[in-house]
């Protein structure tokens, strides 16, 4: 039996040495071979002219099987089950005289053999669950072909949960490569306006994917980071939408999103070193758990040093929002939409609003209000000593020419 190369298909590699599947499957394994009285069971995937041993339950046995080991399928009863020269069940290979032609038989011995096929959800075979002995085992009854049959199935949906699971990622690769390569997105650009002038100060820089069906921004980046494409999606946003600088005023910034997981791989400071730092703005977007939080802080650090500033939102929004401001000590705190909204008719978001700012002038830390969308939040905002906002009240995303209208005197947003 011929030793081999595990990555003659990446299939069975989600399947049995990951946690639940693998587990369901080698478990089914080591119990039809108790219960049988075998001496090995395997699950085998069919790969081209090769049989691939993804599965095995051999105490004592491996020198003679193991995962990974392969064997050319004419060489083995797979075919022939499946053609019907020979039987599922085989109590004694010396009773099947089509069997005793076959090499194997000899070679290992085998003197009695149980094998089901493993169907993929198109009827296809993805490979055989078999279980076999150098001993006759006379006693062998449909029953136990039953359970064979049963703990195959069981098997085959945990394969088949893993295949679609594999296809929808191998879909998604594909998918974002064709997405970064063509930059099939749009960035829009929201205003961030001085709230006393009403006049903008910067542009938050916002996605927009133009492929169908239709996904909030949110679920791309996150079916992105599924297939490990989040940080080149990320990235391939920010320099679309950093390009924009060169046709902004220099006093205007932008603000870009990034989660920490992209700033952990260490690449923006070669994104951001095109482009004038002072005029940039990294907001850390933590809706994930943070991966290496030293890491994190190491590569801010660096980016800050650059001259890039820090922002994070959530401020307001609960317990993790004010951790944050803690651990990261941003340059910006952007008020989040559950603080502003209604904060003119409730005095505990005025008290929260208020602490914040305060806490802002000590800190000397920037605060922009999120989700201004009534005159009288902003109103409010403003006796709090806000000095940033942002919302459809004061300015909704647009493309690069409608930000760039914000500073022509003949247009009316400029007004």
């Amino acid at each position: 039996m011929d030793s081999v190369l595990e990555t003659a298909t990446p299939i069975f590699a989600g399947i049995v040495k990951d946690d639940r599947s693998g587990d369901v499957i080698n478990n089914a394994l080591d119990f039809v071979r108790s219960h049988l009285g075998m001496e090995v069971a395997y699950l085998s995937e069919f790969v081209e002219d090769e049989l691939i041993f993804r599965a095995v339950s051999a105490p004592g046995l491996q020198e003679m099987i193991d995962v990974g080991d392969t064997m050319p399928l004419d060489q083995v009863y797979c075919p022939h089950i499946l053609d019907g020269r020979l039987p599922e069940l085989i109590p004694d290979t010396a009773d099947i005289p089509f069997a005793q032609t076959i090499a194997l038989t000899h070679d290992l011995p085998i003197r009695s053999h149980v094998s089901v096929p493993i169907r993929r959800k198109d009827g296809s075979t993805y490979g055989m669950f078999c279980c076999l002995s150098r001993q006759p085992q006379k006693d062998l009854n449909g029953r136990d072909l039953d359970v064979m049959r049963a703990f195959a199935q069981i098997s085959s949906e945990q394969i088949n949960d893993s295949l679609s699971l594999q296809i929808r990622q191998q879909n998604l690769r594909r998918l974002f490569r064709g997405l970064q390569a063509q930059k099939d997105f749009d960035v829009v650009y929201q205003p961030i306006m001085d709230i006393s002038t009403q006049s903008p100060k910067g542009f938050e820089a916002l996605c927009r994917f133009r492929g169908e069906p239709y996904r909030p921004p949110n679920v791309w980046f996150d079916e992105a980071a599924e297939v490990g494409q989040q940080a080149n999606l990320e990235i391939c946003v920010m320099e679309a939408a950093l390009n924009a600088l060169h046709s902004l005023p220099d006093h205007i910034y932008i603000s870009v999103n990034a989660s920490p997981a992209t700033v952990e791989t260490g690449r923006l400071c070669d994104v951001f070193a095109q482009f004038p730092a002072e005029r940039i703005v990294l907001e850390v977007t933590e809706h994930a758990e943070i991966a290496d939080v030293d890491l994190l802080m190491k590569e801010l650090s660096i980016l800050r040093m650059k001259g890039i500033r820090l922002a994070v939102d959530d401020a307001g929004a609960g317990y993790s929002g004010l951790q944050q401001i803690v651990r990261l000590r941003p340059d910006i705190i952007k008020l989040d939409i559950s603080l502003t909204k209604d904060i003119d008719q409730d005095v505990v978001r005025r008290s929260l609003g208020a602490a914040l700012v305060n806490f802002a002038c000590m800190t000397n830390t920037l605060v922009v209000a999120e989700g201004i969308e009534t005159e009288q939040e902003l109103e409010t905002l403003k006796s709090l000593c806000v000095p940033l906002g942002q919302g459809y009240l004061l300015g909704r995303p647009g493309d690069l020419q409608q930000a760039k209208a914000w500073f022509d005197p003949k247009s009316k947003l400029s007004a």
